[in-house]
């Protein structure tokens, strides 16, 4: 029996590919989220860029914290089961009225996990609505064959090499808003996307990722996770260290060995997979 979500909520996620919105943290505990982000982005030249962006909670003693709160991993569990593998954070934020976006992609083509039970948890840690750039979602593509994509490398888009589904049916798409603190779970394979942010306020959204330990990485023979719930009785992925405080020199220097390698998954067949510069010759950007 669910404890977090109800039968309906998880027949809902199966169906569709999503549930939102769930209560995640509150309003107060996000505004502090915020706040420890922004004073790291003051010191460190301004908006997250590259390395910065993935698997921050090796980085952030709080952000650690966040992808084990227990309200977070409850949901999780009634997806995928008690023994859950973190495998990453990614951050997704756009300045007011910039030309961001992030095109129409499925995650599942390419990050090479040969599991369908990766569940992404997306947090708001301000209001993600029509106006700042919400995530849009494609009900049920989870559950169709995976779709073409090519590769753009388009300027304003915030995914590592553009990739892009060009033929999407806009009128079928579902836009997640939500309230700061809320978050929405979905589908590893669900087709995604965004547009800029038009508003006066950045959008500023953290991605967790989970998995079960049964999970495999297929495009690189060495891959890491965090263990945040249960066992893992697998051993497909390192176990990240868990940092006892922020910028700690053992998570940092992890840190820096999944960075080398998830960017080389995430260039996987292109001219830059063994090259720390992306095309347009700045740190790539996940």
């Amino acid at each position: 029996m669910a404890r977090v979500l109800t039968t309906a909520a998880v027949d809902r996620l199966r169906r569709d590919g999503f549930h939102f919105p769930i209560p995640c943290i509150s309003k107060t505990e996000a505004a502090d989220c915020r706040r420890q982000l922004e004073a790291f982005e003051a010191a460190n030249g301004g908006a997250l860029t590259g390395a910065h962006r993935f698997k921050t909670h090796l980085l952030f003693k709080w952000l650690a914290d966040l992808v084990r709160a227990p309200q977070v991993l409850d949901a999780v569990e009634d997806l995928i089961g008690p023994d859950i593998l973190c495998w990453s954070t990614h951050w997704f934020i756009k300045e007011p009225r910039s030309p961001q976006y992030v095109s129409w992609h499925q995650d599942s083509n390419y990050w090479g996990l040969d599991t369908k039970d990766l569940v992404s948890v997306w947090v708001a840690l301000s209001p993600a609505t029509v106006e700042s750039g919400c995530m849009r979602l494609l009900p049920g593509s989870h559950l169709e064959p995976p779709m073409p994509h090519v590769d753009t490398y388009a300027e304003d888009n915030m995914l590592t090499r553009g990739q892009t589904i060009l033929d999407v049916d806009e009128s079928r798409a579902v836009n997640v808003e939500l309230e700061t603190g809320d978050a929405a779970l979905f589908d590893y394979e669900i087709a995604h996307a965004s547009h800029p942010n038009r508003s006066d306020d950045r959008r500023i959204a953290v991605v967790l990722r989970y998995m079960p330990p049964n999970a495999r990485q297929t495009l690189s023979d060495w891959d890491s996770a965090a263990l945040v719930r249960g066992e893992d009785r697998y051993g497909h992925f390192e176990h990240e260290p868990v940092p006892a405080r922020d910028l700690d020199p053992v998570a940092v220097a992890f840190h820096r060995k999944a960075e080398e390698r998830q960017r080389q998954i995430y260039f996987r067949g292109t001219a830059w997979q063994d090259t720390r510069v992306s095309p347009e010759g700045v740190t790539a950007p996940y």
